[in-house]
């Protein structure tokens, strides 16, 4: 008979797993958090241009991203099978599509770089945005390829590799923008194209060390044997693509729904989209811990998938399901408690000159992390859910419920909310809540029953 202990006593190895994991993301949205800290303290036009010129990137990061997780699942799968021979090949053709991926994203967003001008954006943000966009989606390429390690590495249940790798790239992050945003000793004043350059080069330092230490690592040795085009095979190409293309979807879904939402906050004005800005980051940095558990969860059910024990698999899933959602409870409080001082960092309210704005970007942002705080908890568990699904190779159905939830539920609410009623942001982002929640629901009804059909098909 299961008991609430049969799922707590997971929590602790769980917690193990996942730490690295999440202090890894963390430090993906410290990058941009960091960025926006900075750049809000040059004005609300800076803000916004960092704001519209990520929002193309995020679009382009969550195909590249979504793809990569593909990795996971088979490594993970191969690592319970005990064979070295599945996790070389995937890792070989991983990391070569991923590259190639990286490589087509950065033209895409290169040659689509006009279109910021047709999307109904303050003319001064759209010119302050071009040339950002330009160094931020070359660094995708560098990312891309920096996830196909990451992910090979987490379905080896490595997690801490990708933790130090995001960890120094922050720190080199901070010190490009520190003296390049502001122009610090004899370093130029490059604004928010300082800002880019601390990007680009943080990624690449990224991607160099994940490289150099796990080629340093007896474990990983067999993995980097016949690393050539030989290795290259249809078969594999095809399962990782199988995979990818669903998740890279499921994910471009959800931040093109986010991104869509900094769209509709630009249409509102300048000081929305900053506020929206700031709340998307806030709610971002506390979405990684539910983000690293549903790595967590891929690892572990795509382990148990490869012992074929889906009893273990359930009860694995649902301690994760349960310590992700008390957690973003636990966000949702503080989010509310501190929804009106939470704000107050990103922006500079002695710089008399922008005074007026700033406290106008502060109040907006106070009444939108309230929302964030009602999110939180189905956010965190459609993510977690969807980890487990990945863990179990389904992404198609996945793939679907994303779609109906956050496009034709959770968007139609934002515009109409967004732009028709006096609501505005605040319109927008009850959309937002409403795809998500939809989400949660259908992808755990999805989880279930495939979950008990699997059990009864075991016996």
């Amino acid at each position: 008979m299961m008991t609430l202990k049969t799922y707590t006593q997971e929590f602790g190895y769980n917690l193990r797993l996942a730490y690295p994991i999440i202090i890894g993301m963390l430090g993906h949205t410290v990058v941009g958090i960091v960025d926006n800290a900075m750049v809000g303290q040059l004005g609300p036009k800076e803000l916004a241009a960092v704001s519209l010129g990520n929002s193309f990137i995020f679009i382009a990061m969550s195909l590249g991203i979504g793809f990569s997780t593909a990795i996971t699942p088979i490594v993970a799968e191969a690592d319970g099978e005990k064979s070295i021979e599945k996790g070389r090949g995937a890792f070989h053709n991983g990391l070569f599509l991923c590259t190639l991926l990286g490589v087509i994203l950065f033209l895409l967003i290169f040659f689509s770089k006009p279109l910021i001008a047709y999307m109904g954006q303050p003319v001064e943000v759209v010119e302050l945005a071009k040339p950002y966009l330009d160094i931020v989606a070359f660094s995708l390429i560098p990312l891309i390829m920096f996830q196909a390690y990451k992910q090979f590495a987490d379905g080896k249940s490595e997690t801490k590799y990708s933790m130090w790798a995001t960890i120094i790239g922050n720190i080199v992050n901070v010190i490009i923008n520190y003296f390049l945003i502001f122009g610090i000793w004899i370093f130029p004043a490059l604004g928010i194209v300082g800002a880019a350059i601390g990007t680009i080069t943080a990624r690449i330092v990224m991607l160099a060390f994940m490289h150099y230490v796990m080629v340093k690592k007896p474990k990983f040795h067999p993995y980097f044997e016949k690393f050539s085009w030989d290795e290259i095979s249809k078969s594999t190409i095809k399962k990782i693509v199988n995979l990818g293309t669903p998740s890279a979807l499921q994910m471009f879904f959800e931040v093109a729904l986010f991104t869509g939402a900094i769209w509709l906050c630009g249409m509102i004005g300048t000081t929305s989209q900053a506020a929206n800005q700031i709340a998307l980051s806030l709610a971002s940095l506390t979405f990684m811990f539910a983000m690293g558990l549903s790595v967590t969860a891929m690892i572990r059910v795509g382990n148990q998938k490869g012992l074929q024990d889906y009893k273990k698999l359930r009860i694995v899933a649902v301690s994760i399901f349960l310590l992700a959602t008390l957690l973003e409870i636990v966000f949702a409080l503080l989010f509310i408690i501190f929804h009106k001082v939470l704000p107050i960092p990103f922006l500079n309210l002695e710089q008399t000159i922008h005074l007026q704005d700033n406290l106008e970007v502060v109040a907006i942002a106070s009444q939108l992390l309230i929302v964030a705080a009602l999110f939180q908890i189905s956010d965190g568990l459609q993510v977690v859910v969807l980890g487990a699904l990945r863990g179990l190779q389904d992404v198609k159905i996945p793939m679907y419920i994303t779609f109906v939830a956050y496009w034709v539920i959770g968007f139609p609410i934002s515009i109409y909310l967004g732009l028709y009623t006096e609501l505005k942001a605040i319109g927008v982002w009850i959309g937002l809540l409403a795809g998500l929640s939809t989400a949660a629901v259908f992808l755990f009804y999805r989880f279930n029953t495939l979950t008990k059909k699997l059990i009864i098909q075991n016996k």
